[in-house]
């Protein structure tokens, strides 16, 4: 069974993997770019979205992280 395009389902071309053609890797971007493949669930509250801003170093440390 040979691998198929996830947008059109032609068979892969290996030139552009996972995809058929640079139209449908367009196409995949785009979606990514507008959101399409979002998630769902509740939306981050501001101080999630300030903590996503810090970099690493600012974070507060999770108690499982090891050194």
């Amino acid at each position: 069974m040979s691998a198929k395009c996830p947008i059109c389902e032609k068979p892969v071309a290996p030139k552009y993997r996972p995809f058929c053609s640079r139209r449908c890797a367009d196409v995949d971007l785009g979606r990514w770019l507008k959101g399409g493949y979002s998630i769902p669930g509740e939306p981050a509250g501001e101080e999630d979205m300030q903590a996503a801003a810090r970099p690493d170093s600012q974070r507060p440390r999770e108690a499982d992280d090891e050194d």
